[in-house]
């Protein structure tokens, strides 16, 4: 089986998986775009961050969290209330198993993120932007930051002040941001354009005292 040993090896991966088959408008259903989540799983790994305990919460159809297990995590929790997602990861992992060397185990949950209660060492997530459904992503980071001492987190890049400020008052501190295009396919029946390019950051985020 081959080893993953560059970032474009690892994006080359990623873009081989499986997206949404019937994305959920309420839910903000995207895929992740493999070479934005390269680029954010390589640098984790170059941190150390990797090679760990992992949850990937909303992980929808896996992207990161398999990602995760391919830079070498020993444990990666995945987190969605969507069995049609959770079904599309696990196959997924398998693709990706058929493919690669992968040593860490895989843990499928079906559940809301807010009855998630594991711990772990890093988080990784591409929450909804909070659009559809206002603050949903603050949930997801209030719940990055009770799970993990380390999460890397996509939010839209416009409220960068705002994320600066919450996870200052919860003991975190910002110590990365990467800004994207973030690429929106076309996914539904109301999308006009093929692909909508979207301001984004992902955030790396860290309890002080850690």
């Amino acid at each position: 089986m081959r080893q993953i040993s560059s970032k474009s090896g690892l994006a080359i991966a990623l873009s081989r998986l499986e997206g949404f088959e019937r994305p959920k408008v309420i839910a903000e259903q995207y895929a992740m775009d493999s070479e934005i989540g390269a680029f954010v799983l390589w640098n984790a790994a170059l941190k150390g961050d990797m090679g760990k305990v992992s949850v990937d919460l909303g992980c929808g159809t896996g992207i990161l969290g398999i990602g995760a297990l391919l830079m070498g995590s020993k444990k990666v929790y995945f987190v969605d209330n969507d069995k049609e997602a959770l079904k599309i990861a696990k196959n997924n992992l398998e693709k990706a198993k058929s493919e690669f060397s992968i040593a860490g185990k895989a843990v499928f949950l079906c559940l809301d993120i807010a009855d998630f209660n594991e711990k772990a060492d890093t988080v990784i997530q591409n929450p909804p932007f909070g659009v559809k459904v206002r603050h949903a992503d603050r949930i997801f980071l209030e719940k990055a930051m009770e799970t993990g001492n380390v999460a890397y987190s996509f939010h839209k890049s416009e409220g960068k002040k705002f994320i600066f400020k919450f996870v200052d008052e919860k003991n975190f501190t910002v110590t990365n941001v990467w800004d994207f295009k973030f690429p929106l396919k076309a996914s539904y029946e109301f999308h006009s354009r093929r692909i909508k390019r979207v301001d984004v950051s992902c955030f790396r985020i860290q309890r002080k005292d850690f």
